[in-house]
């Protein structure tokens, strides 16, 4: 009696890996692991040596350089020019990203209407997205030039005067924010309107019968249905406009005005100061604070989604 217990007590064996088991193993090293080799080497690799050379007092090109600690960091966080990079970050990511949703929005609302030569219209909603931002930045130089652009020629006809959108750093910074939200409105809108066809007719349909108007069902059927695409636009487009950079640069290439963080590292690089040390604080200041907005987005604002 006392031995069957003792063995129905004793602790099962672990087995090993199976033939199957470990065929597959030896198939998802083979697999995975050029591809993990790949971004240890080309993406952490580079994230671990800039955190580095942040704590450099090196000047770019120079052999020597000076272990600083935190200085970079100190210095950027109590300069006004830290503090001034920072401001115009968050008003440019704010403004770009609610600016190209809504109105992405409204466009993919006028795009999922059934009529003739909707789909040349997508086309060309679309078609901006996919342009080199080189290219859009020195076609939108021309309409905002103030002696010879095709908005200072339109306001003339009106009376009015150009403003000097590259030499005001708070006109610069509206001038750049238009220009980018113009170019991200097709894609918001497309994959708005890929959510709009999305939606279960018959729940619109059956809302229709109960009496409910057309801006009725939008506030309060397609709208929180919309909320999974809502979600996924809200980081794409706020991770792209934080890493805004050739519209910037095109646009304003002294950065008086637009010197967002990613611009601003590259200015202090490469814009004539030659602080790398100083310019790759200010990319790990970037990296942290995408790295944040991504996992209170995830951990918060998607508890608001409706996936059903």
């Amino acid at each position: 009696m006392s031995s069957t217990t003792t063995g129905q007590g004793a602790p099962p064996r672990r087995r090993g890996l199976t033939a199957r088991g470990r065929r597959d193993a030896i198939w998802f090293l083979a697999l995975a692991l050029p591809n993990i080799v790949l971004i240890a080497l080309f993406t952490y690799r580079p994230l671990l040596t800039n955190v580095y050379y942040s704590m450099l007092d090196w000047t770019l090109g120079s052999a020597n350089a000076t272990f600083i600690g935190l200085g970079n960091y100190v210095e950027f966080f109590t300069s006004p020019a830290g503090h001034a990079s920072i401001r115009i970050t968050v008003v440019f990511t704010l403004v770009t990203v609610g600016g190209s949703m809504v109105l992405g929005l409204l466009l993919a609302l006028a795009l999922n209407a059934r009529i003739p030569g909707t789909a040349i219209a997508r086309s060309a909603a679309f078609a901006p997205y996919v342009l080199s931002g080189v290219g859009v930045g020195l076609v939108w130089l021309f309409i905002f030039d103030p002696d010879f652009g095709v908005l200072a020629w339109f306001l003339r006809q009106l009376g009015l005067s150009s403003p000097e959108w590259m030499n005001d750093p708070t006109m610069a910074l509206v001038m750049v924010m238009v220009v980018y939200i113009w170019k991200n409105l097709g894609y918001c809108a497309i994959v708005y309107l890929g959510g709009l066809q999305s939606l279960p007719q018959d729940v619109l349909q059956a809302a229709a019968l109960d009496g409910a108007g057309p801006l009725r069902r939008f506030w309060s059927i397609s709208l929180p249905l919309l909320s999974p695409t809502t979600f996924f636009l809200l980081i794409t487009t706020m991770l792209s406009s934080l890493q805004a950079f050739d519209i910037l640069r095109i646009m304003t290439p002294t950065g008086r005005g637009t010197n967002a963080l990613i611009f601003e590292s590259y200015l202090q690089a490469f814009g004539g100061y030659s602080r790398a040390g100083y310019s790759a604080a200010i990319s790990v200041v970037l990296f942290l604070m995408l790295i944040v907005i991504t996992v209170v987005q995830v951990r918060f604002v998607e508890k608001k989604v409706h996936y059903a």
